[in-house]
């Protein structure tokens, strides 16, 4: 009787599954892209922490209405929650609150800047790379072997120095080693690409290479190209405060967050709250940039989907 009862309960399950299978057969693929984010917790997480953070950049300078760059000597190193100041004061009595906003603002536009750039440069030269072969994947193979060698700090130092400090040569510098990161997925995409039947037989049908690489192989690796881009948006939001820490980021009197970590670490036995504050903003950037990526990556990679469906139906 145990051994009916389990049989009849896997016939139904195994129905169950078949019925969610056709259904989803049978939905519109923007439309199930759609319910799979609406189910993914780590996308639906990091989409929420990212939204606040985006609001205390943006909205966050313009509600307080306050000068990020507004000194009084007379209300220096004031704690969080003093009257006037929700998040305190650093050494020369500026308002932490209004700074730590301008500062998350100043890293949303750095990592906005280099993802773009790294982005579709690294598109263009991937593409280009493992479409074409030949002296096209050796010329792009090897500068950006180049650039991939180089350590980050020296190229932002190199930028600096030729084009001067502040935010422009912080997007360079980072943006071209991310460039560089993208460029070698793509190609490794472009390449597992060049054996399918659809894309053997475009030429076969007139196309033109431009064609081909627009219509057939661009729409097949945005998805693990805006992926990996996710991922570096964290990248470029720590580096950006790295860069700022030594001196090369946003100069004074704009805020970053780095900057602000600098200044005050010679207090922190005293007044911690003037780095711990800055440095939870970046951890909080980060950590919902973070969560976006993984959460994306478990939407678009069907390998993973079939890998969860596989433990759930264990």
């Amino acid at each position: 009787m145990t051994a009916e009862l389990e049989a009849e309960a896997r016939r139904v399950s195994w129905e169950e599954q078949l019925a969610d299978f056709e259904e989803d057969q049978h939905v519109p693929p923007m439309r199930r892209m759609l319910t799979r984010m609406r189910h993914n917790k780590l996308l639906l997480f990091g989409s929420g922490l990212g939204i606040l953070m985006l609001a205390a950049g943006i909205l966050g300078p313009i509600i307080s209405g306050a000068d990020y760059a507004a000194q009084s000597f007379q209300n220096i190193h004031l704690p969080p929650l003093s009257e006037g100041h929700l998040l305190g004061t650093d050494g020369l009595g500026r308002d932490l609150a209004i700074r730590t906003f301008v500062g998350i603002r100043v890293s949303l536009i750095v990592a906005a800047g280099v993802t773009v750039l790294a982005l579709i440069i690294g598109l263009i030269l991937g593409m280009l790379a493992g479409y074409f072969h030949g002296w096209w994947d050796r010329l792009i193979g090897g500068v950006v072997d180049f650039v991939w060698g180089f350590p980050l700090i020296l190229v932002a130092v190199l930028f600096a120095g030729g084009l001067g400090e502040g935010l422009f040569p912080v997007i360079l510098a980072v943006g071209l080693v991310n460039t560089a990161a993208i460029a070698r997925v793509v190609r490794g995409e472009v390449l597992s690409l060049s054996g399918r039947e659809f894309l053997a037989a475009a030429p076969a049908g007139g196309y033109s290479h431009f064609r081909i690489m627009w219509r057939h192989i661009l729409p097949n690796i945005l998805a693990p190209a805006f992926v990996l881009a996710s991922y570096y948006v964290a990248v470029a939001i720590i580096a950006e405060a790295a860069l700022s820490f030594i001196g090369l980021g946003a100069q004074p009197p704009l805020p970053s967050l780095g900057q602000m970590v600098a200044d005050g670490r010679n207090f922190l036995r005293q007044n911690h709250w003037e780095s711990t504050i800055p440095g939870i903003s970046i951890v909080l950037l980060v950590l919902s940039v973070s969560l976006i990526g993984d959460g994306l990556r478990d939407v678009f990679d069907p390998r993973l989907r079939h890998e969860a469906k596989g433990v759930d139906g264990e």
